[in-house]
């Protein structure tokens, strides 16, 4: 079905929608949902909280009991102090990770798997909605082609618009609207286009202003990023369970990696196939219908959207004032705030494209950084759930991580250097020097053990000489990556501090061979550390020897960068060679070739087949609004 080009319409009638902004501290508004949370969820969440603790507890009891030995020093308080907070994050993402490790393994949660998506039970209107920012216009509208066939190949026609939001500049939007009008000639579902002249508030505040323009003809919005891509089957399926689950105003699913075309992204593709789905079932244990929302791949309720989650500007000046930037956690807290719940699903059909390169990476996280750190300020927020406040504080103490390592070992060094006694190196024991490899690599080595327990997953992975393979390359580049995200990190961090914000840009998408001379003066931080730590052999031998893969990394971080940004023969055959992964639902022709993304790209929907999400998805959500989990077509 096309639609005459006369008769295109830019936008539709528009029906508004009042979204106050709302108050974060003061009296907070009352709940006006019935009581949504799943039962035994305070037992999991305490569970997990007291393991994490016996974990950190144990390590830094018997370290402090090894340095009481001769009495505390001044060097020997800091380095317990660092080490305590340090040691407990990695201990709780094990735990995380091992929890959702059992889930898996047992069979209790079924993993990612087909959502069913009974078209016949739409009742209400839903609008998918793609914010764009000066993006690619052809790779934009080829996604959005590929989803509107797919819409309506899954019997969402009826029911789904699509619209792209544009925060553009106007040269860009000219280009923009030309392409849209050849798109919306074609597609099966309408297809509307709107750019802002202001892009004011980033994100949220395109978002809002949809809202408030066209917000009250759509029960649900799904919202996307510009590299999102979802199948219809996916779409119409979530549609179809926020009207079984009217308590529900948000589901969050978990996008895989797609379109990897450089070894970095095929790495980072392989981790989240191979070692995410662990974590994420643990994350769905423990978050129930308090869950998060990471601002993409998700649907939500339109009308529980605009009466919660107006955000006001923060006030004061410095990068962490203003806007707010991870405005998606937040939003998922302010929801909760007023009764409605939020869940997360492992389903298929959910996807979004990864930085191509370390440094595209690193800018795409400083801005994470600053949002993430904005959110110590929202802690006191009125009325939020404790859980809501657990991730805001996990969020924001990501990025507090890398700079506190970097103390922790400047420390050492110190001490190492000043004669103070032995050194950390020297005396700490090896049980806790067994006990951080176990929680550092421990859920690698879950995944690992996840992927080869099954005959199908490890056909999927390439077999088992490919999985091995793999996972053989994964950690020494892990080890390679980890101090340079760590100096990267902490970097971005004291620029912050100094008040230099991130600003707002468009993310590179493309793939680029980033040459060796290109790199050096960029990573002159990076370099010179590597030195100091190569450097402590003449001080202390054993603490260079602990250092040493730090030095490692930190010296061949130009190497690193560059070679990790190679497409070349790796980016060729998806799903072939090392960093081999599951065939995705949805084909690319960019994905088998390279290249510029062909605009009349399709999404191949026949692998999703109608199977009843059983377990922990389903049933967490029946839980949540108190109802029985229904089978398909029943």
């Amino acid at each position: 079905m096309t639609t005459p080009k006369e008769t295109l319409r830019l936008l539709p009638d528009e029906a508004p929608l009042e979204m106050p902004v709302q108050r974060l501290h003061g009296s907070a508004p009352g709940s006006i949902e019935v009581e949504t949370q799943p039962p035994g969820m305070l037992v999991k969440r305490l569970l997990l909280i007291a393991l994490t603790a016996v974990l950190g507890l144990a390590a830094s009891s018997e370290l402090r009991f090894t340095f009481s030995r001769d009495g505390l020093d001044l060097f020997e308080v800091l380095l317990l102090l660092f080490f305590v907070p340090l040691f407990s994050w990695i201990a709780f993402g094990f735990v995380n990770s091992a929890i959702g490790f059992a889930k898996l393994i047992s069979g209790e949660h079924p993993g990612f798997s087909a959502i069913p998506s009974p078209a016949s039970t739409l009742r209400h209107r839903t609008a998918v909605l793609m914010p764009v920012y000066n993006e690619s216009v052809e790779a934009t509208f080829g996604r959005a082609r590929a989803m509107a066939r797919s819409i309506h190949e899954a019997g969402g026609g009826d029911w789904i618009d699509f619209f792209v939001l544009s925060d553009s500049n106007e040269l860009h939007g000219k280009r923009e609207l030309a392409v849209w009008r050849e798109v919306a000639a074609e597609a099966p579902i309408p297809v509307y286009y709107r750019r802002r002249e202001k892009n004011i508030a980033r994100k949220p505040g395109n978002i809002a202003e949809w809202v408030r323009r066209f917000g009250a003809a759509y029960e649900c919005m799904l919202v996307l990023d510009a590299d999102s891509v979802m199948s219809g089957d996916a779409i119409v399926g979530m549609a179809a369970i926020m009207e079984e689950r009217p308590s529900i105003g948000l589901l969050q699913t978990v996008p895989m990696i797609i379109n990897a075309r450089t070894l970095f992204q095929r790495w980072m593709r392989f981790a989240s196939e191979a070692y995410g789905p662990i974590a994420s079932a643990g994350l769905l244990w423990w978050s129930g219908s308090e869950a998060n929302f990471w601002g993409h791949n998700a649907i939500v309720r339109t009308r529980a959207f605009a009466e919660s989650c107006g955000l006001p500007e923060l006030p004061g000046k410095g990068p962490f004032s203003g806007h707010i930037m991870s405005h998606d956690m937040l939003e998922s807290a302010l929801l909760r705030r007023r009764g409605w719940a939020v869940h997360m699903v492992m389903i298929g059909g959910s996807y979004e494209e990864y930085p191509p390169t370390i440094v595209d990476h690193a800018i795409r996280d400083r801005r994470w950084m600053q949002g993430n750190l904005q959110h110590l300020r929202l802690l006191g927020t009125s009325g939020l759930h404790w859980t809501s406040r657990l991730h805001l504080l996990i969020g924001a103490s990501a990025y507090l991580t890398s700079p506190g390592w970097l103390l922790l070992l400047i420390v050492a060094i110190a001490q190492a250097m000043g004669g103070a006694g032995e050194g950390l190196a020297s005396v700490a024991p090896p049980s806790v020097l067994w006990l951080t490899v176990l929680l550092l690599f421990g859920p690698k080595a879950m995944g690992l053990i996840w992927i080869l327990a099954d005959k199908g997953r490890r056909r999927a992975f390439g077999g088992p000489l490919a999985v091995l393979r793999s996972v053989a390359v994964d950690v020494p580049l892990a080890m390679l990556f980890a101090p340079i995200a760590m100096v990267t990190q902490t970097k971005a961090l004291l620029g912050m501090l100094l008040g230099i914000s991130t600003g707002w840009h468009t993310q590179a998408r493309e793939a680029r061979r980033i040459p060796l001379r290109e790199i050096i003066p960029d990573l002159r931080e990076h370099l010179a550390l590597g030195l100091i730590f190569a450097a402590t052999a003449w001080v202390d031998p054993v603490l260079a020897l602990w250092l040493s893969p730090l030095t490692l990394g930190l010296l061949l971080s130009p190497w690193v960068v560059s070679m990790t940004s190679d497409g070349g023969r790796t980016g060729r055959r998806e799903g072939k060679g090392l960093f081999a992964v599951p065939d995705p639902d949805i084909t690319l022709p960019s994905e088998a070739g390279g290249g510029e993304p062909d605009p009349r790209n399709d999404i191949s929907t026949d692998r999703l087949a109608l199977a009843s999400l059983s377990g922990s998805n389903l049933e967490a959500i029946a839980g949540a609004a108190g109802e029985k989990v229904r089978s398909p077509g029943k």
